[in-house]
C-alpha cells in the first residue's frame, strides 16, 4: 500500500546537476555524480510521494506511458526499498529504462494526478525514480542476459538499431527466433548513437544494453544498407520475416527564405551527427560552432540539441528561435487539460548553460557575404491558421527587421519522414503522405512477411513510442511465424496520444 499523503511529506525534488563551467568543459552527462546510497535515499522519498490512484493514468496509453509502465507498483517498491523487484516490475514492460530514463519527455508525469493543482507540489519525480531503478539494476548485478531455451528455427531480419529496432529485436530473440538486426552507420544506435548528444546520455549506457544483446544471441551487421550492400532478393531468401525500423531521418529544409544557398547554413543533423562522431574518437567535425555566432531554427529537442553541442564546441554566441510566443510557464487547462501533454515553456539544461531564446519571431532574409551567411534578419511574426485552407500562415506583425550575427545556421525545423532508399522499391513499398509506411492491424504492410515499426510508422517522435511499437510489432512477428504469441503489445497501430483537437 503506497503512503498517501506521501506528496505532503515530501517536495518534488530535481537530480542535481553539475556547475555550468563543468558542464560547458566536457561532453559528459549535465548530471552530478552522487553516492548510490544517498541518491537512493533521495529517490525513495520522491517514490513517496506516488498516491497508487484507483485509475492511474500515468500508465494509460493515451495520457501517459504508451509501453503501460506500472508505475504505481514499483515506485511502492522503490519506497519500500525493493530495488530487485522494482527492477522486474520495470523490466516487465520497458527493454531500455535507462534510455527512456534520460531521453523521454515523460508524458507519464503529465498523466500524473498531482499534475491536476500546482498547490501539490508537482507530479511524481516519475522519470527520475525510472532511471534510479535502471541505474542500480546495472550496478547491483539485476539485469543478466535472457537466453531462449527453445529455438524455433525461423529468422527475422530487422532493419535498423535505433530503439524501436533494438527492442523488437530483443524480444524476438527471447521468444527462439534468429534475429539479425541491419545498421547502416558503423556503430549501431541509430539516433541513440549519432543523434542524441554525449551530454543527454553517455554512449557506454547505450554499449551496455548491446552487450546484453549480443549474449542473448542477437546478431549485429554494421555498414550495410540493406537494398545495395545487402539485396532485396538475398534478404527475403535469407530471412523469414522482414521487420523495417529505418526511422523518419529525411530533414526538413527550408526552401522559400532568400539567401538559403549561403554556405554555413546546415539542416541541424548535419551538426549533430559529425558532433558525435568526433566524441566518439573520429576526428574533428567538419561543422563546428566555435568561434561562430550561431543561430538555430526550431524551439524543439533537435535544436536543443544543437544549442548544447554548439556551447559545447566554444560558439561566441548561440540564440535559438520559436516562430511562437513564450508559452505559458503553467498549464492553460482551456488550451490542454489534464491528462493531456501541457503546452508550457520547456527548458532544456542547455538553455541554462548560455545563449539566449527569442519566441515570436522568423527569418525574413539571409545575409552573407563572399558566398557565406554573416548574419539573419529577424521579424516579428504571428502564427494563424487559413480560414479557407486550414494551412499554417507565418505573418509578420511589422515592418521592424532586427539584424542578427550569424555565421552558422542550423535549421531544426523537423523532420518529413522516411528517406527515399533502394530498400523500399525493391519492396514494393511506397510512402504515405506523411512520409512514412502504413501497416495493417498486424503491423504488417502490403508486402506479406515485411513489418514496420517506430519513427518510420508514426513519423518523428518520442523514444517511449519507438520502444512500445518495437515490442508490439515483436508480438506481430512472433505470430506470423509461430501462429500465436506470449509476447505483450503494448499498442496497436493506431494508436494516438490524448490531445484535444
Amino acid at each position: 500500500m503506497a503512503d498517501p499523503t506521501g506528496f505532503l511529506k515530501y517536495d518534488r525534488d530535481e537530480p542535481k546537476k553539475k556547475s555550468y563551467e563543468e558542464r560547458l568543459s566536457s561532453w559528459g552527462e549535465v548530471y552530478a555524480d552522487v553516492d548510490p546510497g544517498e541518491r537512493n535515499e533521495d529517490v525513495r522519498k520522491q517514490a513517496s510521494r506516488c498516491m497508487d490512484c484507483g485509475i492511474p493514468f500515468c500508465h494509460s496509453g493515451g495520457s501517459g506511458c504508451p509501453l503501460g509502465n506500472l508505475i504505481p507498483e514499483w515506485n511502492d517498491l522503490v519506497r519500500r526499498g525493493d530495488w530487485a523487484a522494482a527492477s522486474d516490475r520495470l523490466h516487465a514492460t520497458n527493454n531500455f529504462p535507462e534510455f527512456t530514463g534520460k531521453l523521454c519527455p515523460a508524458p507519464c508525469e503529465a498523466g500524473c494526478v498531482l499534475s491536476i493543482s500546482p498547490l501539490s507540489g508537482g507530479p511524481v519525480s516519475i522519470k527520475r525514480v525510472e532511471q534510479t531503478i535502471a541505474d542500480q539494476s546495472w550496478e547491483a548485478g539485476y539485469v543478466q542476459p535472457q537466453v531462449a531455451e527453445v529455438s524455433s528455427g525461423q529468422r527475422v531480419a530487422v532493419v535498423g538499431s535505433g530503439p524501436a529496432g533494438l527492442a523488437a529485436a530483443q524480444q524476438l530473440t527471447r521468444a527462439g527466433h534468429e534475429v539479425t538486426v541491419f545498421e547502416r552507420d558503423d556503430r549501431l544506435g541509430g539516433l541513440l548513437r549519432y543523434g542524441i548528444p554525449e551530454f543527454k546520455m553517455e554512449k557506454k549506457v547505450l554499449d551496455r544494453r548491446l552487450a546484453q544483446l549480443r549474449k542473448e544471441g542477437t546478431k549485429f551487421v554494421t555498414g550495410c544498407e540493406v537494398g545495395v550492400d545487402l539485396t532485396v532478393e538475398d534478404l527475403r531468401e535469407r530471412y523469414d520475416a522482414v521487420v523495417l525500423a529505418v526511422g523518419a531521418l529525411r530533414g526538413r529544409d527550408d526552401k522559400v527564405t532568400p539567401g538559403r544557398e549561403l554556405a554555413g547554413i546546415h539542416l541541424a543533423m548535419e551538426h549533430l551527427v559529425p558532433a558525435n562522431k568526433f566524441v566518439e574518437g573520429d576526428g574533428p567535425s567538419p561543422i563546428d560552432a566555435r568561434g561562430k555566432h550561431v543561430l538555430i531554427i526550431g524551439g524543439g529537442d533537435t535544436g536543443a540539441d544543437s544549442y548544447g553541442t554548439a556551447t559545447r564546441q566554444g560558439a561566441l554566441s548561440v540564440t535559438q528561435l520559436d516562430q511562437y510566443p513564450t508559452p505559458p510557464s503553467t498549464r492553460d487547462d482551456d488550451r490542454s487539460p489534464w491528462p493531456t501533454w501541457p503546452y508550457i515553456l520547456r527548458t532544456y539544461p542547455a538553455h541554462e548553460e548560455a545563449g539566449e531564446r527569442k519566441f515570436a519571431v522568423a527569418v525574413k532574409r539571409f545575409v552573407g557575404s563572399e558566398g557565406r551567411v554573416t548574419a539573419v534578419e529577424l521579424q516579428q511574426v504571428r502564427v494563424q491558421k487559413d480560414p479557407a485552407t486550414g494551412r499554417r500562415e507565418v505573418i509578420a506583425v511589422n515592418d521592424e527587421v532586427e539584424t542578427v550575427p550569424a555565421d552558422l545556421v542550423l535549421l531544426a525545423i523537423g523532420f518529413e519522414g522516411v528517406e527515399e532508399m533502394p530498400l523500399l522499391d525493391g519492396l514494393g513499398l511506397s510512402l504515405t503522405k506523411r512520409g512514412t509506411l502504413s501497416c495493417g492491424a498486424d503491423w504488417q504492410t502490403e508486402t506479406p512477411g515485411v513489418f514496420v515499426c517506430g519513427d518510420a510508422h508514426r513519423g518523428a517522435s518520442l523514444v517511449v513510442w519507438a520502444i512500445a511499437e518495437g515490442r508490439s510489432v515483436a508480438n506481430a512477428v512472433d505470430t506470423y511465424l509461430t501462429g500465436a504469441s506470449d509476447l505483450p503489445s503494448p499498442v496497436h497501430p493506431t494508436a494516438l496520444p490524448l490531445a484535444v483537437v
